[in-house]
Formats: C-alpha cells, structure tokens, sequence
C-alpha cells in the first residue's frame, strides 16, 4: 500500500523485518521442541536462539540466485549461527514456516481492526445517544418516507459494526492456526510435538489437517469478513455524502481551517472523506474473490495461493485500518444540522404522515381500499403545488374531503399530524442496542 492509506502500526506487522523476525521464531521454537524430544541437542538450541540473526539485504541477494526465499533465510540464518545451523528445519518444509508466519500476521492485523472497530463503536454511541430525539426525515428509494431520529440512523449503524465485531473474532480465531508438518503433512520427518509446542508458543492452535499447507477455506472467510466489514464502511460513508448534498445539507464533514475544495470553485466544500473511504472499501473488497479462488489448490498443495496473499493480505489489512480510522474521524467530527433536518421533513407539507391516516380511516371503519385511495387522492394534489404553498394544504385538503370527513373529524385529522407518534418506541429500540450489550 502506498503511505497515503496506510497507518505505521498496521504496516510493521507486513514489514521484511517483521517476516523474517516470525520466521526465526517458528525456527528457534521448533528447536527447542527438538531438544526436548532428544532428537537434537539442547546446547544447538540454546546457540540458536543466541546467535540467530539475519540481514535481510543479504537474504535478497541470495535469494536472487536460490529463486526460494526460505531457503535464501536458511542460509543467511546459517552464516551466523555456525554448525548448529545444520538442526534447524529438520523434518519441516516451507509451507510450516510460511502459513504458520501468515496466521500469526493476519492474528496480529484483526488485533488491530478489533481496536479500530472498538474506537468507531464508541464515537457512534456517543453521536447516537446525542441525537437521540433529533428528528429527521427518513427515505426510502432516496424519497420521504417517514419520520424518523438523526441518532436512530447511528444506532442503526452501531449495531451493524457490533455484529462486524463478533464476525471479526470469529474469523480471527479461525484463521489462528499453526501447521508444522512436513511435506504433504504426515509428520512423516517431525513429531506431531513439534506443532503443539510452536502453536502454545506463538498463541496459535495446531491445524488439524494441514497437507502441507493450512486450508485455503480459512483464509476465504478471514477476507470475506474484511469484505463485510468494508461494505459496512461504505454504507456510512454514502449515508453522509447524500446527507452533504447541497440540496440537502442536513450533515456535513468537518472543513478545516484553509481546507480547500476545489482548484477552480473556491466556495466548495466536498465530502472528500467519505468519498475516499467509497473507494477504499472497494479495493478491501476487491481481495474477497481471489481469497476464495484460493480455496481450490492442487492435491495436498500447490503455491498459485501465494502471489495472490503477499499482495492482497497486507493491502486488504491496511487500508481497512486506514478506513476504519478515517472513518472514526469523520463521525467524531461531522456537523450535524437539526433546524435544516426539520425543515426538509416539511417540504412536503405533512405528507409523511399519510400511513397514520391510512390506518385511522381503517379504524374508523373504512375498508383499506377506499381509505387508501382517500389518503394517495389528497397527497397527490400536494405533490403538486409548489413547495412554498404546501404548509398545511394536505390538512386543508383531507379537512375538506368529503369523503374522510364521515370519518374523521377536523381535531382528529390535526391530531394525526403530530411528530410525537412516530417516536414513542424509539427508547424501546435505543435499549435494544445499548442497554443489552455483552
């Protein structure tokens, strides 16, 4: 990933240092298992741990001759170990050292993503809990529909992030798996020991079949998850560019002191973040497919799976940490307009409140056919007339209906049209997400 989208934590943990650091780990664990089962000396392993070092511009020029980068490791790791080299990776195979490296990496990634997401929870109840009783306008098909709050719309958002978390621990436990097998996985060379202990080691779990490789399954649901959690980004993100819309403006992002918005229109004020944070969750999208033509591989392994990883693994990672940040900051600080919300809600001069009159009318005895054609037939005439005549017209009309008048009387048409009816449960649905946390 370019430094643009990227976050220094998240990048170390994909860095050369870092991969070969828990290449020597595996290694040096791996001995000291040997070691206790007799199968090398223990003095080796205690060299090996004081010893191992390597020089990753060295590992690249050997590499350029050895075409395999682990073994390029190996003999690097060996130059300054000494004889004791020799006991290292015995009985295992590349793939132990390279799948095993890659689940402690994406492990160490969702640790990071789950403190994103925690840090974005946070500053969504806090809005939410804000704007509680501030009232809005909801839509549907991009239309008023009906009433709703400004903090339910964050509520809503909130419990979708809380179930990203639980689908983010679930796909970061089943992507922390150890393999330490040997070829084709038959522990033909190496004690099944050997994996147990490593996996304690590395807080991993042994992979229960591993043919010489971890399962590709595992990874599929790791980056499908990313891929949730992403799409759950871009649903905010396009929430609040809709809601910046000039004709809207109803929540904007924060413009900073000599921000600027356009190189040619010096008035403008672009919802930039969340625009980028659009094309953000399509690039984190964009590594679900490959992760999940990645499952089927050749018998008990082939490497079409690696070329694919060492790219999407850290870009996937990456830029969902950049985005769950940003994201996070585009919330703590947007700028919310409540007498503009209010002021949209009324453009269409009470006509959000046609479903309660359609079922008062039921109520009152009319049949659900002739109450909805009351309630559509006076609506249509206020879709109408211009917006600056709308004021109370759709009251004026049903007042003067005829028809809803063998129903209902004029103070209960005006009682219809009270705000307070469609937020009597909004507490109901705030406890739901709040009050019932685990």
């Amino acid at each position: 990933m370019i430094e643009r989208y990227s976050r220094k934590e998240m990048v170390q943990i994909w860095s050369q240092e870092e991969k070969f650091n828990i290449w020597f780990q595996i290694e040096a664990h791996a001995c000291d298992a040997q070691a206790e089962l007799g199968v090398i000396p223990k003095i080796a392993a205690k060299v090996i741990w004081e010893k191992g070092k390597f020089d990753i511009d060295k590992i690249d020029e050997i590499e350029k001759t050895t075409k395999h980068d682990v073994i390029a490791f190996l003999t690097n790791l060996a130059e300054y170990i000494g004889e004791d080299a020799r006991f290292i990776h015995q009985g295992m195979t590349s793939s132990d050292v390279l799948d095993t490296t890659l689940s402690i990496q994406l492990k160490k990634a969702s640790d990071i993503l789950l403190k994103d997401i925690d840090e974005l929870l946070a500053t969504l109840k806090k809005r939410s809990l804000e704007h509680k009783k501030t009232v809005t306008i909801g839509r549907s098909h991009g239309i008023h529909a009906e009433p709703v709050t400004f903090g339910l719309k964050l509520a809503g958002y909130y419990a979708e992030f809380k179930r990203n978390r639980k689908r983010l621990l679930e796909a970061k436990k089943e992507i922390s798996t150890c393999a330490i097998s040997g070829a084709v996985g038959t522990f033909a060379h190496i004690d099944p020991y050997i994996e147990y202990y490593v996996s304690n080691k590395l807080g991993l779990i042994p992979e229960e079949v591993s043919t010489q490789i971890i399962p590709r399954d595992r990874h599929a649901m790791f980056f499908s998850t990313l891929g949730v959690i992403a799409s759950s980004v871009e649903r905010l993100a396009t929430e609040i560019r809709h809601l910046q819309r000039t004709e809207v403006r109803e929540a904007e992002e924060y413009f900073s002191q000599g921000q600027k918005g356009s190189s040619a229109m010096p008035h403008k004020r672009n919802p930039v973040l969340t625009e980028n944070l659009t094309g953000l969750a399509r690039l984190v999208r964009s590594s679900v497919v490959p992760a999940l033509e990645n499952v089927a591989l050749w018998h008990e392994r082939d490497i079409s799976h690696s070329s694919v990883e060492r790219m999407m693994a850290p870009d996937a990672t990456i830029t969902l940490d950049f985005a769950l940040h940003r994201l996070n900051n585009v919330i703590q600080n947007l700028l919310i307009y409540p007498d503009t919300m209010l002021s949209n809600l009324e453009k269409l001069g009470g006509l959000v409140h046609s479903q309660q009159l359609l079922i008062a009318l039921t109520q009152k005895g009319a049949s659900r056919e002739n109450a909805y054609e009351m309630v559509q037939s006076n609506a249509m005439k206020v879709w109408e007339t211009p917006e600056h005549k709308r004021k109370n017209v759709y009251k004026d009309l049903l007042k003067k209906d005829s028809e809803v008048s063998k129903f209902l009387n004029e103070k209960e048409i005006d009682d219809l049209f009270n705000l307070d009816q469609h937020f009597v449960h909004v507490d109901t649905i705030f406890d739901r997400v709040f009050d019932k946390e685990e």
